[in-house]
């Protein structure tokens, strides 16, 4: 897609280091996690913060 804003960044890197354990490497868990967990309105930020938590996973580059 390209290049990610802040707060999508800001978002993901801040549920990364406080509930890495609850995610995991498919996008559709972090999608039904995020739901759960964080209070997101919108469903395409919602959607962009779980495939940003799920790159960061699966390339391990996450804290």
């Amino acid at each position: 897609m390209g290049i990610k804003p802040s707060y999508i960044k800001t978002i993901g890197t801040a549920l990364l280091t406080t509930q890495k354990e609850n995610f995991s490497n498919s996008f559709d868990a972090n999608k039904q996690q995020l739901a759960a967990s964080a209070s997101i309105d919108s469903k395409r930020v919602r959607n962009r913060v779980a495939g940003y938590i799920t790159r960061k996973i699966n390339t391990k580059r996450h804290p």
